[in-house]
């Protein structure tokens, strides 16, 4: 289904491509704040007929612009309005927590018109998780409505004793306002006339206040100042390759779009529509593919993160001290604990994820003071690694469900079907998995790092002693001499789970394997059984539980491929990994404004045009973020200001002769540069600017 998603902070809307939210909707259209839905009727009428669309703009996640006009209307062989003679113009924003709707008619007709304009308006204040149909349970109750000079209140009571309100005014005196949520408005036009009449939609909170909603022409001056300090601060590229141009264009905006502050800076959320919260995995991968563009959101998902890390042991929530949520969730069943998502722990991966953004991000800017600020955080993971992440001191890191109204599969791929065997019998818990494991390393060895420049010996060669035994153990346990590949996972009984998949291409970014043993797993997700010419699939052409149209099971999801690109880039594979590249940059001219999908089937190429996914989120923060991962792999570039480094291995794709970028945030300034590619070839970089107080070292 097409739909319409605008989103600022905490707040979005989702509408149908006419702007309406009609009432019990499949797909759960509504307005929505802490995973509440504050609108979930918005029905606009001409003279209570529909209008009929004529434009529906997308291309901007925090604007919407939406054409009007009116049908045909005749009473009794008497004219009343002639078709298309009035255009109605709807200009939606949300800023500051405020949802601004400003309906502009225009009278096209040779004479004067008069018409009646009528909003109808209802709230449900459903939970998202009962409108996704997911959960039922013991809700609070509407408690009726209050209506004012121009003005309509909503209001109830949440069985978390909490008051819930959509406050909703207007700027144009309304000829009719019934407090069941209608609002009619009389238009008198002359030709050429227009007017405006501009709602503006408040969900609320607890305690009553006062309102004061600043106008709308002030509002939407302090959005776009927003978004132009935003751009002012962000990495620019220039290219003559126009593919990626656009597409990292788009990353950009969408990933402005999803970032939320809850207090600690701010940090993407997952997803629209309904992921637009904090994620562990997410949101922590996310802020790893922006550092090239704005490390700052790096740091700002750090504390975020830390704030919520688990003090004790809850297996109603999947918690042990020191792990990093996955999930949570603001409505009315999380707040009375009828679902466990408050935060919710169960995924094996963000913490020693966590720690891998940590470092990288550290190495990007050398910034220690959020090491010594975040040290007890550090040392809670790492605790949380070994003696609870490790359950069997193995020292493979597993995962298990403990909740019962938690999650099964605790992986990036955590449907219930992705760990299978290559018998198609699926995998027991606990498991562990391949890119987990490589993420520990990574962890590790990132920490130890750092912690020799602090003068923490001691502490770094335990971790790097530590490290090594990992690696050793999962190169003997994990690697399938037989398919020169690594299993995907270890289930509960210590055996591999064979089937071929994406995962252990995440570990390349450890530089945890060996080079023959890198070499070859390269080479097989290059291979047809991966590599469908648009990208790598999640699951192995072939294998018992591989299905192109599956969620997981031999999908392409972007941000996946950006890990296992990461990897291959700092391993110097360049010429490899930009046959991905390419592949990504050009499927995504099949999708709706040249935007990456959270995944699309993975069809061979050879089909002719990508198959979308049924249903995914758009935009979704990695699959946003993976076109500034092809940037980086490109330049091979990768940093570590702790040793006074940039190193920089440039290869431009063949279709791309030049590639410049503008203010990449790197240490103490800037790094600015061009690449290069003549007639012969021959690839030439020029330094523009580096005042980052790191030497440029080109491999």
């Amino acid at each position: 289904m097409e739909y319409r998603v605008i989103k600022e902070n905490d707040l979005f809307l989702l509408t149908d491509t006419s702007g309406n939210i009609p009432e019990n909707h499949p797909y759960g259209l509504g307005l929505y704040s802490k995973d509440t839905r504050f609108l979930s009727k918005l029905d606009l009428k001409i003279n209570g007929e529909n209008p009929i669309l004529l434009h529906s703009d997308a291309a901007e996640n925090y604007m919407a612009t939406i054409l009007l006009t009116n049908p045909h209307m005749e009473k009794d062989g008497k004219l009343i309005l002639w078709r298309e003679s009035v255009e109605m113009k709807r200009s939606r924003f949300i800023y500051d927590d405020v949802l601004y709707e400003s309906i502009t008619v225009k009278n096209y007709f040779p004479k004067e018109v008069s018409f009646d304009l009528s909003i109808q308006m209802d709230v449900d204040f459903a939970d998202m998780f009962i409108v996704r149909g997911f959960q039922n349970g013991d809700i609070g109750s509407r408690t009726g409505q209050s209506v004012q000079n121009q003005s309509l209140t909503f209001h109830y009571d949440g069985a978390d004793e909490l008051a819930r309100r959509t406050y909703i005014k207007w700027d144009k005196e309304a000829q009719h306002i019934d407090e069941n949520g209608e609002v009619s408005f009389s238009f008198h036009l002359e030709h050429d006339e227009e007017q405006t009449v501009t709602f503006m939609i408040e969900p609320q909170h607890g305690e009553m206040k006062v309102t004061e909603i600043i106008p709308a022409d002030i509002a939407i001056e302090k959005l776009k100042d927003s978004y132009t300090k935003w751009e002012s601060t962000t990495t620019k590229i220039k290219t003559d390759y126009q593919p990626l141009q656009r597409l990292v264009d788009r990353g950009l905006g969408d990933l402005r779009v999803l970032l939320t502050d809850l207090g600690h800076g701010v940090f993407p959320v997952a997803g629209l529509p309904w992921f637009g919260v904090p994620f562990g995995r997410d949101s922590l991968i996310a802020a790893l593919q922006m550092l090239a563009f704005q490390p700052e959101v790096a740091k700002g998902t750090l504390y975020t993160m830390a704030s919520k890390q688990g003090t004790k042991v809850d297996p109603w929530r999947d918690e042990q001290p020191g792990k990093i949520m996955h999930e949570i969730r603001f409505g009315e069943l999380a707040t009375t604990e009828q679902i466990p998502f408050t935060p919710y722990y169960g995924t094996i991966d963000a913490t020693p994820l966590f720690l891998v953004l940590l470092t990288e991000y550290v190495k990007w800017t050398g910034d220690l003071g959020i090491v010594k600020d975040l040290q007890s955080n550090i040392n809670a993971a790492l605790t949380w690694i070994d003696q609870y992440g490790d359950r069997d001191g193995d020292l493979f890191v597993e995962y298990h469900q403990e909740s019962s109204k938690g999650i099964a599969n605790q992986g990036w791929k955590d449907s219930g079907d992705s760990i299978v065997h290559r018998t198609g019998e699926y995998a027991t818990t606990p498991i562990a998995l391949s890119e987990v494991q490589g993420y520990v390393y990574q962890a590790k060895m990132g920490i130890a790092a750092i912690y020799d420049i602090l003068d923490k010996q001691g502490e770094a060669a335990q971790l790097r002693e530590q490290s090594q035994k990992l690696k050793e153990k999962f190169d003997k346990e994990f690697w399938m001499e037989d398919v020169q590949f690594y299993a995907i996972a270890l289930d509960s009984d210590k055996k591999q789970v064979g089937t071929i998949t994406s995962n252990p291409g995440h570990v390349l970014f450890s530089e945890m394997l060996d080079k023959n043993k890198a070499e070859a797993v390269i080479n097989t997700l290059l291979s047809p059984k991966m590599f469908t010419g648009y990208g790598l699939r999640t699951m192995g052409k072939g294998e018992a539980g591989y299905n192109p149209m599956s969620y997981h099971d031999g999908s392409i999801w972007p941000h996946d491929n950006s890990m296992v690109l990461l990897g291959m880039s700092k391993l110097q594979q360049q010429e490899k990994a930009n046959i991905i590249v390419e592949g990504l940059m050009e499927v995504a001219a099949h999708f709706e404004y040249d935007r990456l999908p959270e995944l699309f089937c993975g069809y061979d190429k050879s089909l002719g045009k990508a198959v979308k996914y049924p249903v995914a989120c758009s935009p979704q923060a990695w699959a946003a973020g993976t076109p500034l991962v092809f940037v980086q792999t490109i330049l091979g570039l990768f940093p570590n200001v702790l040793q006074g480094e940039i190193q920089l291995n440039p290869v431009l794709p063949s279709s791309m002769n030049e590639l410049v970028i503008e203010g990449m945030r790197i240490g103490e300034g800037n790094l600015s540069l061009k690449v290069s590619k003549n007639i012969n070839e021959i690839v030439t970089v020029e330094i523009l600017e580096n005042s980052t107080g790191c030497k440029v070292v080109q491999n």
